[in-house]
């Protein structure tokens, strides 16, 4: 495994990433640049992102938000717990164009079996384009599992 492979992996390194090279966040130009369980940030493209109109997919913005969201449950769960999302909301504000999109995750409540995020992602004139809540689920981890 690379810190490449999946951009979870900087924030929670000692996850063991399962199929390294088919990482969708990766895929779509994720980037994870500030971590911490109280904020994860991370930047997604638009370019390669789009839906047929020209505009900043609407799916790309659950994507990103399902990433930061599920990197910031396993900052607080790991490696005890395992987060597994179970249920993603977004709202879309606007529309992003062109350059990147910069999403900021927080945790809105977190206890020991659900954890709730709202992520606000915003493009480069830092306008509001989506907003997102991510509930996760925390599972335990068996004994002598990887990771």
């Amino acid at each position: 495994m690379t810190s490449s492979s999946a951009p979870e992996s900087a924030a929670v390194p000692d996850i063991e990433v399962q199929y390294p090279d088919e990482q969708l966040a990766a895929r779509m130009g994720i980037e994870i640049t500030a971590w911490d369980p109280d904020r994860v940030v991370g930047t997604m493209p638009v370019t390669g992102n789009r839906q047929p109109f020209g505009l900043l997919h609407g799916g790309a913005n659950g994507v990103l938000a399902e990433t930061l969201g599920s990197t910031a449950a396993a900052l607080h769960g790991w490696p005890e717990r395992m987060p597994v999302g179970l249920e993603l909301s977004c709202t879309h504000h606007r529309s992003a164009l062109d350059g990147k999109v910069t999403g900021v995750c927080t945790p809105l409540s977190v206890g020991r079996t659900i954890g709730t995020f709202e992520i606000v992602v915003s493009d480069d004139e830092g306008r509001r384009v989506c907003t997102a809540k991510l509930t996760c689920v925390y599972r335990s981890r068996p004994p002598g599992s990887g990771g």
